[in-house]
């Protein structure tokens, strides 16, 4: 049967492929619908991909697109990755004027060909091959045919038909033939809601899709795939440089990758047992252990990238790490891993995908050995708590992972097998930016503060890399961070990195000219000097996307204000709250005295996921904020 698929597969496809040749060439022939908010239109994307034996897969595919703009360049996506594993057997391209006239060929070797990993790496195999051209006009098309031959069966590429933002696509057709004896793990999402076809049956996975129109991105738009048609696929049973495993479920697969990858790569020089040993003399519990080996490793190791072992899948020997003193993401987990097993403390190696902006989990019920991790973390499990802890950083603080691993589904590998957990959400409170200052106006109008910020959690993050900037970067930091105040000079900046607490803290004094506005005998003066808020969420008259807010965040100021002595107070604004499902904002502003104001705010931003239609409130909210942020009090000069 698969030999008759294939059959029809190679000669009926071209027939109805080469048909349509010139038509989908010429980018005048694209619907005028599949043209709307397109940077580019994919015409035609047919991936067939056949898994041959437990250790041989081959994917052949023939894809146009068309570029509308420069925006839409990076649409392109004509490269392929190879290594010892991947063999390429053909790679061609066509480019295409507006008409459909072919004005350039590229040749399987004139495609550029790099190493597919940065200076970072010390060594890889991992290699790229891209088309590099630079476009003279627009619109072009691009044809770019491939065929590859894989030597493992671990990953099987995914099918996105909308393959971005701004992104049309007239036709997208995935096939992929299997063994149906070797069971199939799928995930299939979205696919009703934009009426692809599924014609799978046991054996072979079929899907369609026509004239998908472009999404524009639109702000705090969730991620494309959890709103767009998106297939995974696993076999169950698959291979792997020379390794044969199984992913019936998440329990089995990480009781097999404990026992392949991870056993025996624990051991460590005796002098280095020592000096481990020797640190933790005296302390009895296992977290005061844990952060003498975390700092231990810290202090000693250094992160670079070796794309080596399984496939950059299996971690370096801890024994290597221990002498060379460097290694990857997997080596120096893998690492730590190993010191803390010399203490006794229990810890766990765990697969994650990192990303500092979308909070991407992996699928708990979808088991797979590749594809959903690009990164590693130590798991402690202490009291029914989970602790994370990030062993690339030399910096970090034990246990802090906001920004970059946090909130979200995470691979953890036990020797009695794995488990789905979900890292530590750090909730708006514990994304703290608390900020205080004392502030002298002059009859002038000019100021002189001394302000103090302490940030917690995700805003700890955003705010302890200022420490390590030159000086001149810190103090253009502090401008930029206060750009809404002219005339502002930085007279000093101290810091403290209370990693215990995970608290950074600035002490920053600073004058600004003219900060209040005079006129007349009266100061028109803005009492939130060093917090405000003026973005507005863009407006849509009408829009398309639900929206996400992925961190929420809360900041409070108090602020002492000392007003000139031939001044009084014309006009205070009266208390301000306003509350509702997106989150709090209070505003206040009292006099102490004849000559001193107290100034207090607070903004809680909650995290959530809400409905298109939520959206004009939460822009309501927004700027309602936003005005009074940037409310004035009068002060007149004493008759």
């Amino acid at each position: 049967m698969i030999k008759i698929y294939r059959l029809i597969f190679v000669l009926v496809f071209p027939m109805l492929c080469f048909s349509q040749k010139d038509e989908l060439l010429n980018s005048h022939t694209i619907p005028s619908a599949l043209r709307e908010n397109a940077n580019a239109v994919v015409r035609w994307d047919d991936s067939y991909i056949e898994v041959k034996a437990t250790n041989k897969m081959a994917h052949t595919n023939k894809r146009i697109v068309t570029i509308l703009n420069s925006s839409g360049n990076s649409k392109v996506d004509a490269f392929l990755g190879y290594d010892k594993g991947v063999s390429i057997k053909k790679m061609e391209a066509r480019i295409y004027n507006a008409h459909g006239k072919e004005i350039k060929r590229i040749k399987r070797n004139d495609f550029e060909d790099v190493s597919a990993v940065d200076g970072g790496t010390l060594y890889s195999d991992s290699r790229v091959k891209y088309l590099k051209y630079t476009p003279t006009d627009y619109p072009y098309t691009v044809l770019f045919e491939t065929e590859v031959e894989y030597s493992y069966t671990a990953y099987i590429r995914r099918w996105m038909p909308i393959e971005g933002f701004s992104t049309s696509t007239e036709y997208s057709r995935y096939a992929f033939r299997y063994d149906p004896s070797n069971e199939l793990n799928k995930s299939e999402t979205n696919f009703e809601d934009f009426g692809v076809v599924n014609q799978s049956k046991p054996g072979e996975i079929h899907y369609e899709a026509n004239n998908l129109k472009a999404i524009v991105y639109e702000a705090y738009s969730p991620n494309l795939k959890d709103i767009t048609p998106h297939a995974m696929l696993n076999l169950k049973n698959f291979s792997y440089e020379g390794y044969v495993g199984n992913s019936n479920d998440w329990e089995g697969l990480g009781k097999w990758m404990h026992e392949q990858l991870l056993i025996g790569r624990t051991q460590v020089s005796e002098k280095t047992k020592n000096e481990i040993m020797n640190l933790v003399a005296g302390l009895d519990h296992p977290i005061d252990k844990a952060k003498v080996v975390y700092q231990y490793v810290q202090n000693n190791t250094r992160y670079i990238s070796v794309q080596e072992g399984i496939g950059g899948i299996q971690p370096i020997d801890a024994l290597k790490v221990d002498e060379v003193k460097y290694g990857d993401c997997k080596g120096l987990t893998n690492y730590t891993k190993a010191l803390l097993d010399l203490v006794g403390v229990e810890s766990y190696y765990t697969r994650v995908y990192a990303s500092p902006n979308n909070l991407v989990d992996i699928n708990k019920d979808f088991a797979s050995f590749l594809g959903q991790s690009n990164h590693v973390i130590l798991n402690l499990p202490y009291e029914g708590t989970n602790i994370w802890l990030e062993c690339t950083s030399q910096t970090s603080p034990f246990g802090y992972n906001a920004n970059f691993t946090d909130d979200r589904n995470v691979f953890v590998i036990r020797p009695d097998g794995g488990e789905i957990v979900r890292t530590k959400v750090y909730t708006a409170e514990e994304n703290l930016l608390d900020t205080k200052a004392n502030i002298v106006l002059t009859e002038e109008g000019d100021i002189e503060a001394k302000i103090n910020l302490n940030s917690y959690g995700t805003q700890y993050g955003y705010h302890e890399g200022i420490q390590n900037r030159t000086l001149k970067d810190q103090t253009l930091h502090y401008k930029d961070y206060w750009n809404y105040i002219s005339n502002v000079d930085i007279l000093s900046m101290k810091y403290s990195n209370d990693k215990d607490m995970i608290r950074f803290t600035e002490d920053i004094e600073l004058t600004a000219k003219k900060y209040a506005s005079k006129t007349g005998d009266r100061l028109l003066l803005s009492p939130n000097f060093f917090n405000v808020l003026s973005k507005v969420p863009t407006r849509y008259r009408d829009r398309k996307l639900p929206f996400q807010i992925a961190r929420g965040y809360h900041d409070t100021d108090e602020y002492v204000i000392s007003i000139p002595e031939n001044f009084e107070i014309e006009a205070l604004q009266n208390d301000v709250l306003i509350e509702n499902k997106f989150g709090k904002y209070s505003y206040s502003i009292t006099k102490n005295d004849d000559h001193t104001l107290m100034f207090k705010r607070s903004f809680i931003l909650n995290k959530g996921d809400y409905t298109k239609e939520d959206y004009e409130n939460f822009r309501n909210f927004y700027l309602e904020v936003v005005k009074q942020d940037q409310s004035r009090i009068i002060l007149i000069k004493k008759s």
